[in-house]
């Protein structure tokens, strides 16, 4: 617990603190956000704000959990490293697309395939490493399983170790994209991530608690370094709300690609590793939501040869073009969010209470 807080404490002060001169610098290196032209007029008074302040999360987050590890003289573990791993490595493709925006000033950066590859090499590479017997701990587990999770593996639902690496390869694609989309209001990914990160953190506390020492059983969880992985949940939670005191409404920075695609790509490496992915689509239901708005106007757009359902996705903004505050839309989206982490946690411990 005493790591627990260490991590999450040092990553919120790096954050806190960091993201001031994050601004100063990138202000003056001319660092600035473009914006799209066919979106809310109320969006183009934000051109040249600075942006890549995703880097600020990520380093505070991989500080405080090495920091936490070093204090309490501990190793870090396979678990650990490979979420890390996944983190800092979608966050270095987002930092491309990033920078390539700001270069060639424009609101597009790398091409669609480009930034697709860099995320399936990611997650790929994450997956093999995840199912891999080489990190088998001294009671054969390996950091992800080859089975399909909801509060815990299904037995009935396991996967050829081909079909379970393309599985984490939708996961992890599917929430970066997720969270890259839902980062278009001032503070709403950012809000949003702390509290999905937040649950994260108890529920790697729990399964911690509950850990099955030696023989698997109904009443405990058959997983590998609960208690370090709550250590970086913690470290993400805390970077994340130190951001958040400058990206909130209105927004001093942005956390652009660099964050959004690491943060929900830690999103999809918590669920994997916690056994929890089908879970994952309640805790971070805002997310789902937003990338659902996407396909559905998308879909409907070509299939009706113009017509929209929304006046503009994702949903986020059909409800500035309804008029609403944004402030509005990010306090309201925050709320939908803690209803969706309330029922994700209540369903993930009623489940547990049930085995007894």
């Amino acid at each position: 617990m005493r790591a627990i807080l260490l991590g999450g404490g040092i990553a919120l002060l790096i954050s806190l603190l960091g993201t001031r001169v994050a601004i100063n610098a990138f202000t003056k290196l001319g660092y600035g956000q473009e914006i799209r032209d066919d979106g809310p007029t109320s969006h183009h008074t934000k051109r040249g704000t600075p942006t890549m302040g995703g880097v600020v999360i990520i380093l505070a987050a991989v500080v405080g959990y090495f920091a936490a590890k070093l204090i309490t003289l501990t190793a870090p573990s396979a678990s650990a490293l490979l979420l890390l791993f996944l983190f800092v490595g979608m966050g270095l493709v987002g930092f491309l697309d990033d920078f390539i925006k700001i270069y060639k000033q424009r609101s597009l950066g790398l091409r669609s395939k480009a930034k697709m590859a860099g995320q399936t090499v990611i997650a790929l590479v994450f997956g093999w490493l995840a199912l891999s017997p080489m990190l088998e701990d001294s009671h054969g587990r390996t950091p992800a399983s080859e089975k399909v999770s909801f509060l815990r593996e299904l037995d009935w639902f396991a996967l050829p170790m081909i079909l379970a690496i393309l599985l984490i390869w939708l996961f992890v694609a599917g929430f970066s994209n997720a969270v890259n989309l839902t980062d278009g209001l001032d503070g709403l990914a950012a809000g949003a991530s702390v509290m999905v990160f937040g649950a994260y953190t108890l529920v790697n506390i729990w399964q911690s608690n509950q850990f099955c020492q030696e023989e698997p059983s109904a009443t405990c969880y058959n997983v590998r370094d609960p208690l370090d992985l709550a250590i970086i949940a913690a470290a993400i939670t805390g970077a994340c709300f130190g951001f958040l005191w400058w990206n909130a409404s209105p927004a001093k920075i942005f956390m652009g690609d660099t964050g959004s695609l690491a943060l929900g790509s830690a999103l999809a490496g918590f669920a994997i590793l916690t056994r929890t992915e089908l879970l994952l689509v309640i805790l971070g239901g805002l997310f789902v939501l937003e990338t659902v708005s996407v396909m559905m106007q998308v879909g409907f757009f070509k299939l009706s040869k113009g017509r929209r359902i929304f006046r503009m996705a994702p949903i986020h903004h059909h409800f500035e073009m309804l008029g609403w505050e944004q402030v509005t839309v990010v306090i309201r989206f925050w709320i939908i969010t803690g209803l969706f982490v309330a029922t994700g946690l209540g369903i993930f411990y009623a489940e547990w209470v049930s085995r007894l």
